[in-house]
């Protein structure tokens, strides 16, 4: 007998719209899955717009788990919750980007059939570290440091946001819905990220150190940010991608108003460089991808084909 009040019945019963693997299912909307499938913009390579939604959707895909890590382990239980659900809304941006990319190619990976969500799970799952074309940024722990964690969010959120805006009118269906729902989303990100940067870095000794260490630490990759790949200049031109150098007054403005107002030093932390003009958007990543990596497909790699 079905009984509404008890959570673990709830979570177990599936009907003929669910995908009854997960909880909560997985499965598109008819729409969403339309879009998804949605024809390629005249004039653009589809392997092309497929690199771009790898980078939008692998940004979002990695930095979701490190926000993760701060479940249970957060300063505050409404903090853990604001997190968790930045996290949240990272991964359901991810998982229609590394859909489309699946569609556009064909995904490829251990063989199978293309489809929307077997798509996003062989992206997210059995792809090797190389693979993946996300920035440093988002690949670096904050060690459960809540200061270098609040300033990971603040420069990765302020960047998303401006990008996001100007991708709201992309040619291509599937970017330009992501980046809709994205600014609404992204914006609350960026303002938690203030809020907490405001306050840490004004309030006690303690905390404006710790706020200016983590500052100093990220700063490092926020060059990389506006840097161009070959697929974006080719698909600015086609007006689907936003050449990100274009983002770099309004983040830095929006930055340097922040800093000021929560008494903090723009830090003079020397960019990381690239190796032989590759960086995370050509595959090369820091040291750090590596462990994400082995975590976020531990089980998936582990139980492969498993469903429950």
């Amino acid at each position: 007998m079905s009984d509404p009040t008890n959570a673990y019945q709830s979570l177990s019963e599936t009907t003929a719209q669910d995908d009854p693997r997960w909880a909560f299912g997985t499965g598109f909307t008819d729409d969403v899955a339309a879009e998804i499938s949605a024809p390629v913009p005249a004039g653009v390579d589809p392997a092309d717009l497929a690199a771009y939604c790898l980078m939008l959707g692998d940004d979002a895909l990695i930095y979701q788990h490190r926000l993760s890590e701060w479940v249970a382990n957060a300063p505050e239980l409404e903090e853990e919750v604001a997190l968790a659900n930045i996290a949240l809304d990272l991964l359901g941006q991810a998982r229609v980007l590394l859909s489309r990319a699946g569609h556009l190619t064909g995904v490829g990976i251990k063989g199978g059939s293309a489809g929307s969500t077997a798509a996003e799970d062989r992206l997210a799952y059995f792809r090797v570290e190389s693979e993946f074309r996300n920035v440093a940024l988002v690949e670096q722990p904050d060690d459960l440091d809540f200061g270098r964690c609040i300033a990971h969010l603040l420069l990765f959120s302020t960047w998303r946001l401006a990008l996001l805006h100007r991708l709201v009118s992309s040619a291509d269906p599937v970017i330009a819905a992501v980046a809709a729902k994205g600014v609404k989303e992204v914006a609350y990100h960026r303002d938690y990220a203030v809020r907490w940067t405001l306050r840490l870095g004004d309030g006690t000794a303690e905390s404006h150190r710790r706020m200016q260490a983590g500052l100093d630490g990220a700063w490092a990759f926020l060059e990389e940010l506006f840097r161009t790949s070959d697929e974006e200049r080719r698909l600015v031109g086609a007006g689907v991608a936003v050449d990100p150098a274009e983002t770099r007054a309004e983040v830095e403005e929006v930055l340097d108003q922040v800093l000021t107002r929560a008494t903090l030093l723009r830090p003079t932390t020397r960019p990381m460089g690239t190796v032989g003009g590759r960086g995370g958007r050509q595959g090369l990543h820091t040291e750090k991808l590596g462990p994400v990596v082995d975590e976020l497909q531990s089980l998936a790699r582990r139980f492969e084909g498993a469903t429950w």
